[in-house]
C-alpha cells in the first residue's frame, strides 16, 4: 500500500466557482460535508437513518450520485472527491432536494479509506469513469490496481458489491483482468466478461453524448468474497 499512497491517481482541478458552488462549500457544508476526525468516521452517527451505505469515489460533478441518492432513499450515500466545483455543485443540489441520505468528503479517497474507515463498512463501492491515464507511461497512476483492491476487500462487507464503469476500452480490459485475478472478488457474470449497465446506474449527459458518437461504456460488477 505504500506505493499506492505515494502515487496520485487524480488531478486537482481549480477554477472560478459559481455562486451555487460556493454556497455548497460554505453555507450548506455543515449539512452535507464531513470534517475528518482524528480516527475512524462513525458511519452510524453520520446519517439520519441507519441503512446500507454506498461509497462512491471520484464522483466528478455529482450528477449520477445525486440521482441515485434521490431515487434510493432507503440507502445512504457517501461520496469522496477532491474537485471543489463538483463538490460545491453536488451539495448545492442536495440542499435543493433536501436530501438526508447523502454526505460528502473532500479528500484523497485512498487516504480516507486507510486512515478513517473501519473494515466491513460499506455494502457497495462505486467508481464510475475514473481518469484512465491513457498514456502508457502514466498507467501506474491508475487507481484500479491490486493494492487498491486489497483495501476494498477490507472496507467492503463480505458479500458486498464492487461496481466500476469506464468509457476507455483499454482501461476496461485492465480493470477486468485486475479484478478477475484478485482472490477476494468474484464476477457477477458467469464468464470473465463485463456486466450490462444496471438500471440503477444513471446515464449522465456525457455518457449519452458518447453513445450517440458510438463510444462504448463497460460496467464491471463483482462480489467481495473476503472473510
Amino acid at each position: 500500500m505504500t506505493n499506492l499512497r505515494k502515487i496520485q491517481s487524480f488531478v486537482r482541478r481549480s477554477g472560478r466557482l459559481t455562486l451555487g458552488q460556493k454556497a455548497g462549500l460554505t453555507e450548506f457544508w455543515g449539512d452535507y460535508g464531513v470534517d475528518l476526525p482524528e480516527g475512524n468516521i462513525d458511519l452510524d452517527a453520520l446519517f439520519v437513518k441507519r441503512q446500507q451505505v454506498v461509497l462512491e469515489i471520484g464522483f466528478g460533478n455529482g450528477d449520477s450520485l445525486l440521482e441515485m441518492a434521490i431515487n434510493t432513499p432507503d440507502r445512504n450515500f457517501l461520496g469522496i472527491e477532491v474537485y471543489e466545483a463538483g463538490i460545491g455543485r453536488l451539495i448545492n443540489e442536495a440542499h435543493k432536494h433536501q436530501l438526508r441520505n447523502l454526505k460528502i468528503i473532500q479528500a484523497d479517497a485512498v487516504e480516507v479509506l486507510i486512515q478513517h474507515i473501519e473494515n466491513d463498512s460499506f455494502d457497495t463501492f462505486q467508481l464510475f469513469f475514473p481518469d484512465p491515464w491513457h498514456k502508457k507511461k502514466h498507467h501506474k497512476r491508475r487507481i484500479v490496481n491490486p493494492d487498491f483492491l486489497d483495501i476494498l476487500s477490507q472496507k467492503v462487507k463480505p458479500g458486498g458489491r464492487i461496481h466500476m464503469a469506464t468509457d476507455w476500452e483499454h482501461y476496461a480490459i485492465a480493470m477486468l483482468a485486475t479484478l478477475e485475478n484478485h482472490p477476494d472478488f468474484k464476477n457477477t457474470q458467469s464468464d470473465p466478461i463485463y456486466s450490462p449497465r444496471p438500471d440503477y446506474r444513471p446515464m449522465t449527459k456525457f455518457e449519452k453524448r458518447g453513445k450517440r458518437l458510438g463510444h462504448g461504456v463497460w460496467d464491471l460488477i463483482f462480489i467481495n468474497e473476503a472473510g
